[in-house]
């Protein structure tokens, strides 16, 4: 099986809620048709988001949208242990235990309003995780119908394979942008690649709006050169040079706000011409790259 027919810009959903907008019921509801309406129909979760309440705000907001289930694939992760008012732990920690993978699903079915998920990941890797309890938890789920699809977040290509023995890895989730293109070169990419994993970028847009830094005024001079050329902003060619790359990034964007939603969602007619791409890795890494 395979995630195919997920959308090529995937929407996150981690500043809907108490961790950045604080949507109503409705406001969530009409996100998710203005959402799908712009072709993203692929909507990335955690267990944790909003701490631990995220989830159940969007289930509400989808019922309310009044959308099928089969209009969107859910995405949603499991296995960091947060610190918050919403559960009772000492220290952020990780749990992979067999019986915690099965509830952390099954609260995430209840929470999202939802009988499966198409796509449940675990959010990053542990130094206790053992294998095969993780391959009982993730076959049981999978036999049941509850998760579709399994993958992993920010796990390195080695602690994919230990995991790829016992259990199907359709997908990794890391962070993969212009101002952290390690990916590209360490063989994160290449193993995707080669072993038939779907990659997934989180912070897709990188540090450019965030850092005023010589890096990303480089980067920042030759955008603007190019938003004219190509008659598009900044963060639709950040997004276009990530979809550039032949393992075929789905970048997850991280906005709550329309416009930019439908913005991103044109980045997949943007094509980066070869010598621009490598015109603006040069200004990200600063010397020549060949």
């Amino acid at each position: 099986m395979s995630i195919a027919h997920f959308s090529s810009i995937i929407s996150g959903v981690m500043t809907w809620g108490e961790w950045g907008k604080n949507l109503n019921t409705k406001d969530v509801a009409n996100l998710i048709n203005h959402t799908i309406n712009q072709g993203i129909t692929t909507i990335d979760h955690a267990d944790i988001y909003g701490n631990y309440t995220t989830e159940a705000l969007f289930g509400s907001g989808f019922k309310a949208s009044g959308l099928h289930r089969n209009a969107i694939q859910i995405i949603t992760k499991c296995g960091i242990q947060h610190l918050c008012p919403n559960r009772d732990n000492k220290v952020k920690h990780y749990n992979y235990g067999s019986d915690y993978i099965i509830w952390s699903a099954e609260n995430s079915l209840k929470n999202l309003q939802t009988d499966y998920i198409d796509l449940l990941l675990l959010h990053r890797p542990s130094p206790l995780m053992d294998p095969t309890e993780i391959a009982e938890a993730v076959q049981k789920l999978l036999k049941d119908g509850k998760i579709l699809h399994v993958g992993v977040s920010n796990f390195t290509p080695l602690q994919t394979d230990l995991l790829k023995k016992h259990i199907p890895i359709v997908a990794n989730q890391i962070e993969c942008s212009i101002t952290h293109s390690q990916p590209m070169f360490d063989g994160s990419l290449d193993h995707m690649m080669v072993n038939g994993i779907e990659p997934m970028s989180w912070s897709s847009l990188g540090s450019v709006f965030k850092n005023d830094t010589e890096q990303s005024r480089r980067i920042m001079r030759l955008l603007d050169v190019f938003s004219k050329k190509y008659e598009a902003t900044p963060d639709q060619l950040l997004l276009a040079w990530l979809l550039k790359h032949p393992a075929k990034i789905r970048p997850v964007i991280g906005t709550a706000t329309p416009e930019r939603i439908a913005l991103a969602a044109q980045s997949v007619e943007i094509d980066v011409e070869l010598e621009d791409w490598f015109l603006l890795l040069e200004a990200a890494v600063g010397h020549p790259v060949a």
